[in-house]
């Protein structure tokens, strides 16, 4: 008799497409190995196991966990929407995310497309029976860690504020820089374009005739952008140009961690006169101040003309974008021809541009039929590749 052995046949392994996400919220050095300690700790740990095919680490630095506008986030979660990952390990949920909300709408969009995180320090796995309630507890503790940071942070400044300390950020500040002190100094060459601005508009030039000219002149705006009318705006009304300084101009709301207002009242601002050297002088400064008003007061802009201006229409001051928070204002397309149409489009996109914003267009048939009767942020959404909106109130 003779016997044949009959091995058994090697079976498939099936690999899961497997990244790893990490974050650090500041850019400091000490944070920054960290973030470096953690990529190759994942790289090393997913190449390690035969049954995980590596995707990647995603890494974002200096970025906050409470907000999803992380680059490197986002870039990962098109490839799971792609069906390019199957497992994104992660070290825990304050790097993963410190915004419930935020939290949750993630991982239940990954669990649709079966895709899983798993989150070390917690012992966590998302797709696990009682994965989403845990999720939820912790997530809320994240948060509330986040606020009282928040919190403490507002608490101190609001400290600083009173004793007339100034916290500015001079790398988006054109015209001035710090001294070895932290105060602030006049910066010689980006100073002469502040007093182009000004010069210019006192000879009759609008903001969107300033930003054109220096546009064509290659004029580099502090962050190396383009001149747009909401910058040339900016720089004619503040009063740091003339040595003074304004300070809480904008607040946080209790419970809107996430969002700042213009001070209207309702936290206690500060006004410091002569805090640092004027690149203007006060008598420069009050005459453009004028001028705005003046030339504000001719558009139907200014306080009791406002009314009038923004009642030319029914849906006049009452529409506006989701993307800048510019309003929508009435345009006529092809207004010669049989195909005329009214619209309601961003005035932010209009008058400076994509770089400004992408804008938001809505037909003016759509949001007549709507009762519209207080102010409302007009958000574009494509579903099913269709577009459809979203009508929100700005209050």
């Amino acid at each position: 008799m003779r016997v044949r052995v009959i091995k058994p046949k090697d079976k498939k392994v099936l690999r899961r497409k497997v990244c790893a996400y990490a974050r650090v919220s500041t850019l400091s050095d000490p944070q920054g190995v960290s973030l470096g300690s953690q990529i190759a700790y994942y790289e090393n740990l997913i190449k390690s196991r035969p049954d995980y095919e590596y995707v990647g680490v995603f890494a974002d630095r200096g970025i906050s966990g409470t907000t999803d506008d992380r680059p490197e986030f986002q870039k990962m979660l098109d490839m799971a929407r792609k069906e390019q990952i199957d497992l994104i390990i992660t070290k825990s949920i304050l790097r993963f995310a410190r915004n419930t909300p935020v939290m949750l709408e993630t991982i239940r969009e990954l669990k649709t497309l079966n895709a899983e995180v798993e989150f070390q320090k917690e012992n966590i796995k998302t797709l696990s029976g009682d994965g989403e309630l845990m999720l939820t507890i912790l997530s809320s503790f994240a948060e509330e860690e986040s606020r009282n940071i928040s919190d403490n942070q507002k608490w101190a400044f609001s400290k600083k504020f009173k004793r007339g300390e100034v916290m500015i950020n001079t790398k988006r500040f054109l015209g001035y820089d710090k001294d070895e002190y932290g105060e602030l100094k006049i910066n010689q060459k980006e100073a002469k374009i502040v007093r182009r601005i000004y010069t210019l508009y006192l000879e009759g030039k609008g903001v969107a005739a300033i930003a054109k000219e220096l546009n064509n002149d290659k004029v580099p705006t502090v962050t190396n952008g383009k001149w747009n009318m909401s910058t040339i705006s900016q720089i004619l009304k503040n009063e740091k140009y003339k040595g003074d300084a304004h300070l809480q101009k904008y607040f946080t709301p209790d419970g809107k961690m996430y969002s700042s207002y213009k001070n209207t009242g309702q936290v206690d601002s500060y006004y410091i006169v002569g805090n640092h050297p004027p690149i203007v002088s006060n008598e420069m400064w009050e005459k453009v101040q004028e001028e705005l008003v003046r030339r504000g007061r001719e558009k139907g802009n200014v306080a009791g003309d406002r009314k009038k201006y923004q009642n030319r229409y029914p849906l006049s001051g009452m529409l506006y974008c989701s993307k800048c928070g510019y309003s929508l204002i009435r345009r006529t397309w092809n207004s010669k021809l049989s195909c005329r149409k009214i619209v309601w489009q961003c005035s932010n996109y209009i008058n400076n541009g994509k770089a400004s914003c992408t804008g938001t267009k809505v037909d003016n048939e759509i949001v007549s039929d709507l009762n519209i009767s207080e102010e409302t942020i007009v958000e574009e959404v494509i579903k099913d590749g269709k577009k459809h909106y979203i009508y929100t109130s700005k209050n």
